[in-house]
């Protein structure tokens, strides 16, 4: 009883067995350690002058925290665990099946959970990747984030990468010490579509539950399921089956390498925000956020986008200072058609973008222009 009490009180990165390996505990030095934002990893495969590893993909993973990197001392524990808890060698370290798919690295960019990712974090995220695809020994990165905020920081990065190599943002919806922990398979997983011919020139993806989705088009869904990440009316871009990627559809929007969004003499990005329309609302909340400072107001209109004749009142007068607004729909789901009176009120209509990811872009956007009918074309475009 007494090591049965030690397993069950000691983190554990997988108490379910990898493969053949029984992962049964061992990283209970390094959780403060391992959290710094600076680490640099040794590759977890054999050396490349191991004949063996010689033709695999040199995989790096760039970790920034989240319910990937989660702890808590209870293994039942899957909603108030501490994200970011652990660094990215001890992930690398906890799927050593992964060296047999790919000569892999890590690089410990930040560690926080997801919802504290900033538009620094963004930039200073974006930079290294592109600093590294840039390079001839890295056919491929993985992004370790949490699942919250998870897509937006996928769709800045297929906006602003500039590589066709494959980029893969990988998460869990469970911590590494919960039973049945998502996080190591989805790593491998993430890991092998990075390294996959087949993910070359597919913009940026999000690979959680096996399947492939392109960073425009999948969302979070649920609160808490392993299922959660879904792209309800485009589909999947594929799948990871039997240990083989297969790939059944693209995505038609522009990304990566077609893109115009260029961030690498960027400190910042110009502030959007994102308000929600509901019954009742005030215009006093488009005031303040132009008061704020605000360049640009996404709104999460009802139905197609709609807003009250309120809302209406504070959006149109933000226009006519010079605020972009851009429509969405607080639905989930359809595109938001455009109105013929959008650009004579400093309107965009946002196409099937939901209200977070449309910020993403309207921020870009505003890097490149303030004419709103340029700004429309982007919406249609990406």
């Amino acid at each position: 009883m007494t090591n049965m009490k030690k397993m069950t009180m000691i983190p554990l990165l997988a108490s379910f067995i990898l493969g053949s390996t029984l992962w049964s505990g061992g990283f209970t030095a390094n959780a403060a350690a391992a959290a710094t934002t600076s680490t640099t990893v040794a590759t977890s495969a054999a050396t490349t002058s191991d004949k063996q590893t010689n033709h695999l993909p040199n995989i790096k993973i760039l970790a920034t925290g989240g319910t990937i990197a989660g702890s808590s001392s209870v293994n039942t524990d899957t909603t108030g665990y501490k994200a970011g808890a652990l660094g990215v060698e001890t992930l690398i370290n906890a799927v050593p099946e992964m060296k047999s798919i790919a000569n892999v690295s890590g690089e410990q960019v930040v560690n926080v959970g997801s919802p504290d990712v900033n538009n620094e974090i963004l930039l200073k995220l974006a930079k290294r990747t592109n600093e590294l695809l840039a390079r001839d020994d890295v056919d491929g990165i993985v992004i370790t984030h949490g699942t919250d905020t998870l897509e937006e920081t996928a769709y800045f990065l297929n906006l602003v990468v500039k590589s066709d190599k494959p980029v893969v943002v990988v998460g869990s919806m469970r911590p590494a010490t919960a039973i049945s922990a998502d996080g190591p398979f989805n790593l491998y997983n993430a890991v092998k579509v990075a390294g996959a011919s087949a993910s070359k020139g597919q913009g940026v993806l999000v690979l959680l539950n096996d399947r492939i989705g392109a960073a425009r088009y999948i969302t979070k869904t649920n609160t808490t399921a392993v299922d959660t990440f879904k792209s309800v009316e485009q589909g999947y871009l594929g799948a990871v089956v039997g240990d083989q990627v297969y790939y059944y559809n693209k995505s038609t929007h522009k990304h990566t390498t077609s893109s115009v969004f260029d961030i690498s003499n960027l400190t910042q990005l110009p502030q959007v925000d994102i308000l929600y329309e509901y019954q009742n609302n005030g215009r006093y909340l488009y005031d303040a956020a132009v008061a704020a400072g605000a360049k640009g107001i996404v709104v999460a209109g009802s139905g197609n986008g709609s807003l009250s004749k309120t809302s209406t009142e504070g959006a149109e007068a933000a226009g006519k200072k010079g605020v972009i607004i851009a429509r969405s729909t607080r639905v989930g789901s359809g595109v938001v058609s455009p109105s013929t009176k959008d650009a004579a009120t400093n309107f965009v209509s946002t196409d099937s973008l939901n209200p977070q990811k449309a910020r993403i872009l309207l921020m870009l956007a505003l890097t490149q222009t303030h004419d709103v009918n340029q700004i429309q074309s982007f919406f249609n475009e990406y």
